[in-house]
């Protein structure tokens, strides 16, 4: 089985808003809906590029 892939340094609120969502590691973030994803609080701009980058979208 392949080890999960982290997702990026994005900051602590960002991270535990992506957690509550259901979003832990990259696997989880290229199904997710990112548009949903930058309304959550804690998850801002900085944070949304950072996630985009990784998924590249």
């Amino acid at each position: 089985m392949d080890d999960p892939r982290p997702l990026p340094n994005i900051g602590v609120p960002a991270t535990r808003a992506l957690a509550e969502a259901g979003i832990l590691t990259l696997d989880d973030l290229e199904n997710a809906d990112l548009e949903y994803l930058a309304t959550l609080h804690g998850v801002g701009p900085k944070a949304m590029r950072l996630l985009r980058s990784a998924v590249g979208k």
